[in-house]
């Protein structure tokens, strides 16, 4: 709405309606509105801004006054805190003065590490920027760890005058023992690389960028040590002592020990050990023999039995036959079987069982006709005259069994004894005191002549006693 105003000129133009001594009113322009002020609003759209960032960032920050190993990661994001520490490490300098003569290395060379992110996560946890009760805590503390390969080679590299190279165990076949022995190591020397480590450490959580080390000299071990060179040359001469191909714990096939060593390749391993070859070909030109040595015919077992068929002794154990299997894998087996150490070969055979041959053995004794008859399988194997005893002590009739044998002994040399025979041998008692044995005092066999006793010559008697076993069955009678 414009405002009503008066103005003393007269539009001839316009009449004045009110007369000529009446003042002149017209519409005056109205005045702009004037715009409202948008500034506080901007202010308060910014300041609002800003605390919605202080509090996004309070979600994503390390508190402030955070450390980790002497690096400030306060305000910082945690992968950018993870960046900052291990920048920190790659650049720290070692100096190495005196006789290192002033070498320069980096962490970055020596192959240090340390777990960043495990460190920064944990610090991340710990210490986040919205909890305003954990800022400023203490610095944490960083175990340094350095690649020990890398670090030897930086520092051999800047100061080579400070290095002995170590010298490694070797094995030799020494030609008067016939056996393989081991020359032994000699140590090396070198910069103390756990010395550096440690003073790496130390400049890492003190912050320094920086720091000066005399180096110090500790021994380095060579690569091949001794003892593996002794543990080697022992298990190349067992591979000397029991090379051959076995069938169960008999080496049916020795391979000799210079055979055996000229299978044999020794070289040293990348790793500090030695590694054992053998020439395949070489053992393939022993296969074509191998059958003639290994295969044989069954052995029949012998036995004694009674007439039950109840076994009495054991005259011959039976023994398996065999026959080699498939040989086309020997050699390759062998030689990588030999790389491990192992020089007893088990050759595939088939076995074939044996038999059980039973003698069923008995005795006979005719007193009648005063003659022994020895059976075997219900035949006569052998028959000679004795002298059973005379008829004022005759032999007892019945069916008696052998239970026990003298090789020699004296007969009735006891106090009121009728008769004292020394010396009497092979004597196989089957009832009481009666017994078959030797007599050498008469030759009148096919008489009765004894107390009782079966008598024979003695060469017979001897070969009855091997005969006969405990529980052979006699049958004494007339």
């Amino acid at each position: 709405m414009t405002d009503l105003v008066t103005d003393e000129r007269v539009d001839d133009a316009q009449p004045n309606a009110g007369g000529p001594d009446s003042p002149t009113y017209a519409w005056a322009a109205a005045e702009p509105r004037p715009r409202k002020s948008r500034k506080a609003l901007w202010i308060g759209l910014g300041a609002g801004a800003a605390v919605v960032a202080l509090a996004a960032s309070s979600l994503i920050l390390i508190a402030p006054g955070t450390a980790v190993a002497g690096v400030g990661v306060g305000l910082l994001t945690p992968g950018a805190a993870i960046d900052a520490v291990q920048q920190r490490l790659a650049s720290t300098t070692i100096v190495l003065t005196g006789d290192g003569g002033d070498t320069v290395v980096t962490g970055a060379d020596l192959g240090a590490s340390v777990d960043a992110e495990g460190m920064i996560e944990a610090a991340y946890a710990d210490h986040p920027l919205w909890n305003v009760t954990s800022w400023f805590p203490e610095s944490a503390v960083a175990e340094v760890s350095i690649d020990e390969e890398a670090a030897t080679s930086a520092l051999r590299a800047g100061a080579p005058q400070l290095y002995t190279d170590p010298v490694d165990a070797t094995l030799v076949f020494d030609e008067e023992s016939g056996a393989y022995v081991a020359e032994a190591a000699e140590e090396g020397a070198g910069i103390d690389v756990e010395a550096v480590r440690a003073a790496l450490q130390e400049a890492f959580e003190s912050g320094r960028t920086r720091v000066e080390l005399t180096p110090s000299i500790a021994p380095v071990q060579a690569t091949t040590p001794t003892y593996v060179a002794e543990s080697t040359a022992d298990q190349l001469n067992t591979i000397l002592k029991t090379a051959g191909f076995y069938v169960g714990d008999e080496r049916v096939v020795p391979v000799s020990a210079a055979v055996a060593r000229s299978w044999l390749t020794v070289s040293p391993a990348g790793d500090g050990t030695f590694e054992i070859s053998a020439d395949e070909a070489a053992i393939e030109k022993l296969l074509p023999g191998l059958a003639a040595k290994v295969d044989r015919a069954p052995v029949n077992a012998r036995v004694v039995t009674d007439s039950d068929g109840e076994v009495l002794q054991e005259l011959a154990p039976g023994v398996t036959g065999r026959v080699l299997g498939d040989t086309s894998d020997v050699a390759s087996e062998y030689a990588a079987q030999l790389a491990t150490g192992s020089a007893r070969y088990e050759l595939p055979v088939e076995v074939t069982e044996f038999d059980t041959a039973a003698l069923a053995r008995r005795v006979e004794v005719d007193l009648g006709t005063q003659t022994l008859y020895m059976f075997e399988n219900e035949k006569v194997v052998r028959s000679f005259p004795i002298s059973s005893g005379l008829s004022t002590t005759p032999t007892t009739q019945g069916h008696f069994r052998v239970f026990a044998f003298v090789r020699i002994q004296d007969m009735g040399c006891f106090p009121g004894a009728e008769y004292c025979t020394a010396d009497i041998p092979w004597v196989a008692y089957f009832n009481g005191d009666q017994a078959f044995h030797g007599a050498y005092w008469h030759n009148n066999f096919g008489n009765p002549m004894s107390h009782g006793c079966v008598n024979m010559p003695i060469s017979t008697a001897k070969a009855l006693y091997d005969w006969l076993a405990v529980g052979t069955e006699v049958w004494i009678h007339a």
